[in-house]
């Protein structure tokens, strides 16, 4: 898992700890984008939205994959062991 969580802190997808509501989640992908928080957040919504459901899936799932923007350097900075 700490391979995926390198994957996204390296580029940059990570959650936003200053600017999040719930998990900081569309805030990170809004600032990997250049959107503002509640851009993301509403573009996140009507997204969702058609697909019914999914956001019960998709959110929690990103939460949990997603590392943390204070812990993403330390992540990102890490050798990669895999070729």
């Amino acid at each position: 898992m700490d391979d995926v969580r390198a994957f996204f802190a390296r580029n940059g997808l990570v959650r936003s700890t200053d600017r999040g509501i719930l998990g900081g989640v569309c805030a990170g992908i809004g600032r990997r984008v250049g959107l503002g928080p509640w851009v993301s957040r509403l573009l996140f919504l009507v997204l969702l939205m058609v697909l019914p459901g999914s956001q019960f899936l998709v959110y929690p799932i990103l939460w949990f994959v997603m590392p943390a923007d204070d812990s993403a350097v330390a992540l990102a900075n890490r050798p990669h062991a895999g070729g």
